[in-house]
Order: C-alpha cells, then sequence, then structure tokens
C-alpha cells in the first residue's frame, strides 16, 4: 500500500483516508467522565472484571441484543476484541490438525490465530463444506470487510451444523448497532447468543463485542466476550495467569458506555449521513456497493483486479483497503470505512462526483 498511500496524500486537496477502520470522533463525554473518576487505581484490576461492568454488560445484552437471562458467569471483559480473536484458538487449547473456520471475505486476525495456535484455517461461508476436523468456526455478523448480515436462519443453520462436528462457535458482532439497509434499519440485527437460535443452549457457544466503534472507545481497548459459562471458566484462568486485564479505570469507562445508549444513536446517525453521501458519489463513479447492509465499511467493486482500483482511487487523493488484505475470493472489490471527518468525506465525495 505504500506507494498509492504516498500518491494519495500529494492530492492537492490532502489525503482521505478510508483504509482503516479507527474512528475519528470524539470519545462521549459520560466515558470520559468516567474514566477521570476512576483514576484512584492503586490496586490490581481483576481479569473477571468489576461486579459493576459484568452487571451492565448482562444489562446491555437483554436491551440491546434480545438476550434475556445471562448472568456475570456469562461474561467476561477483554482487552479489545482483536486479542481475543487472535488468541482464543491457542486459549482453547486447539492446534495441530484442527481446523478452524471462517469467513470467505474476512478480517485477517481469524486465520492468524489459527497459526498461532498451529491449527489449519478454512474459508468457508457454507456449512456443507466443513470438514470432520472442525473445532471452531467463526462467525462474523455484521461482517467486516462486505457488511453482511446473518439472519435467525443462517445462524441456526451454522450452529446446527458446528454441534453436529462437536465444534466451538464464536460470533464476532462488533458492529451490530450499525445497520442500514432493509430489514436491519428498523429491526436489530440477530446475536448468536438469542434464545430464538440457540434453543435456550449456550454450550459452545461464545459472542465478542467492542466498544471501538459503536462509542469511540478504540483508544481504551474495551470488549468483551459472552456465552458458555465453562468456557468463559476456562479462558479466565489462562487469562489471569497469562495478566490479561482491563485497567479499573477503562472498566468503570465500560460500564458508563455500555449503560447509555444516547451517544450510541447519536454516532449511528453521523455515520449514516457519511455512508449516504458516500454510497452516490461511488456510483456515479462506476462502483458497484455489494453487501454492505451493515457495519462500519462500503464493499465495492468496479469489475477489475483491486489494485487497479485503488490506483485509480489514489489518484483522486483517496486511500483504500484492496479486496486482496480480506482473502483469496475477492480479488476485485475495495473496502472503504466510514470513520473519516465530515469534511474528509466531503472532500472524496467531491471528487468521485468530479471524476469522468
Amino acid at each position: 500500500m505504500t506507494p498509492y498511500a504516498k500518491r494519495a496524500a500529494e492530492h492537492p486537496d490532502g489525503l482521505v483516508d478510508l483504509s482503516i477502520g479507527s474512528p475519528v470522533d470524539p470519545t462521549p463525554t459520560v466515558v470520559r467522565e468516567a474514566l477521570a473518576h476512576a483514576t484512584d487505581a492503586h490496586a490490581y484490576p481483576t481479569t473477571i472484571g468489576t461486579y459493576g461492568l459484568r452487571e451492565a454488560i448482562v444489562s446491555w445484552f437483554a436491551r440491546r441484543r434480545g438476550v434475556p437471562g445471562l448472568s456475570i458467569e456469562n461474561v467476561l471483559p477483554t482487552i479489545g476484541s482483536k486479542e481475543f480473536v487472535a488468541w482464543a484458538a491457542f486459549m482453547l487449547q486447539l492446534g495441530e490438525g484442527d481446523v478452524i473456520v471462517h469467513p470467505r471475505a474476512a478480517y485477517p486476525t481469524y486465520a492468524i490465530g489459527a497459526a498461532i495456535a498451529g491449527a489449519t484455517a478454512l474459508a468457508s461461508d457454507d456449512p456443507a463444506e466443513w470438514p470432520a476436523a472442525t473445532r471452531l468456526v467463526w462467525l462474523n455478523s455484521p461482517g467486516n470487510p462486505d457488511g453482511r448480515v446473518l439472519d435467525q436462519d443462517a445462524l441456526r443453520e451454522r450452529l446446527a451444523r458446528a454441534r453436529e462436528l462437536g465444534a466451538i462457535v464464536v460470533a464476532d458482532e462488533c458492529y451490530a448497532e450499525l445497520g442500514w439497509d432493509d430489514p436491519w434499519s428498523s429491526n436489530r440485527i440477530p446475536s448468536l447468543l438469542d434464545p430464538e437460535v440457540t434453543g435456550g443452549d449456550m454450550s459452545n457457544i461464545l459472542v465478542a463485542y467492542s466498544l471501538s466503534k459503536q462509542s469511540n472507545l478504540a483508544g481504551y481497548r474495551a470488549a468483551f466476550v459472552a456465552g458458555d459459562a465453562a468456557l468463559l471458566a476456562k479462558l479466565l484462568v489462562i487469562r489471569k495467569h497469562a495478566g490479561m486485564m482491563l485497567p479499573a479505570p477503562v472498566q468503570a469507562a465500560m460500564a458508563a458506555a455500555l449503560n447509555d445508549d444516547a451517544h450510541v444513536a447519536q454516532q449511528k446517525e453521523i455515520y449514516r449521513a457519511r455512508r449516504e453521501a458516500l454510497i452516490p458519489a461511488l456510483q456515479h463513479a462506476g462502483f458497484t456497493v455489494e453487501g454492505s447492509e451493515a457495519g462500519l465499511y462500503l464493499w465495492l467493486t468496479e469489475g477489475k483486479d483491486a489494485w487497479e482500483s485503488i490506483s485509480r482511487l489514489a489518484d483522486l487523493g483517496i486511500l483504500g483497503g484492496p479486496g486482496h488484505f480480506y482473502g483469496d475470493h475477492f480479488p476485485d472489490h475495495v473496502r472503504l470505512s466510514l470513520t473519516a471527518s465530515d469534511e474528509r468525506i466531503a472532500a472524496a465525495v467531491e471528487r468521485l462526483t468530479n471524476t469522468q
């Protein structure tokens, strides 16, 4: 990406960096105040999390994700979601001979996690393809990079197949508050932990969630996992000995973020406006937006190799991510993030609209 980034940065009106989904908007005041009030953190924090944080996670799942009935034994904070994705297979003691399934269009860390554990990664969206050696299945809904949502039927199908194989299923749901197209514009994006999906049985199921996107807390490394209490207890022991604990002020900030829905709604409207500005401009410039029904990204193609599209965008001072970075199956796609300021989004729209 280096030559394309250099070329894009040379644009007379400056770079519009849509390549990385790192939030640019302010961290909510309610969260910052909670952090400030918790700075007398003289003791070691607990790996399992404070009671207040775990209660906030439980309440949030019931209120925002349609998952009632969790207890504090069903939740565990993590140092962001990326470390959990990378280390989950290793901590669950998977290894050589085990297959770890992840989506075809995928965030690279699923495959990295398989490599860390010494297991084999398999990119597949078809449960019928999953081999007998499958021991862990990663689901990502809404998806990064493609913004695809798995409805309840799709979740049930994947869970049923995993249970046939005796595999653990982990759903990465960190974009779940960002639904755009019908039916997700007005309906909750389903969680793997929804009782309508699990049938009331959470065994061998985990869900990962991050506050980086919904609450602009990427710099706080604030995330959590929920689901099977037995699996979480196993993870907790390893995490304790590895020192994988969230700082106490961050735990307080997380609880404040989870207990306040207003800032999440406000941030969603900011992303909605950016998305609604970018899509017609991209279409005018000859791109087709595919998937992207939810989440923080636009997944698009102009029917050419992604590097050609990245080069064309770089000439406009716009930096994106090539589909090659998200697996072997989408060489003609590009991912653009909604995480740029309103002023930079407006600049991108002007350049795309004026292109021939």
